[in-house]
């Protein structure tokens, strides 16, 4: 098992910023790739961005590139993401998500472990 907590949350104005962080316990925290996903109120849970399991690898969804990165650090068994120039669209709540597998980063249906959520609301 892996436990996920999500911290880093909050309300913003449209274009600041935002750090979420996830930190886990449980299994080995490296052997995990690890993603973000956000889900706004009445819709899916969609996938924002992932990181592989030594960090070499990140994806973004489109609405995420140059503006978000994800990052990790095995040492802490935490990843992070950094928001920037945050817009009302990116509201949700943010999970974090882990999976043991390599490929299929993009896809929800392939991450074992999640997070209860960060609450993400940009206002205008």
């Amino acid at each position: 098992q892996v436990q996920l907590v999500e911290s880093g949350g909050g309300l913003v104005q449209a274009g600041g910023a935002l750090r979420l962080s996830c930190t886990a316990s449980g299994r080995t925290f490296s052997n995990y790739a690890l993603g973000w996903f956000r889900q706004a109120l009445g819709k899916e849970r969609d996938f924002v961005a992932a990181i592989t399991r030594s960090g070499s690898g990140t994806y973004y969804a489109d609405s995420a590139k140059g503006r978000f990165t994800i990052s990790r650090d095995n040492a802490k068994n935490t990843v992070y993401l950094q928001m920037n120039s945050l817009e009302p669209d990116d509201t949700g709540v943010y999970y974090c998500a882990a999976q043991s597998s390599l490929y299929g980063y993009r896809e929800k249906d392939r991450y074992n472990y999640w997070g209860q959520g960060t609450q993400v609301t940009v206002s205008n």
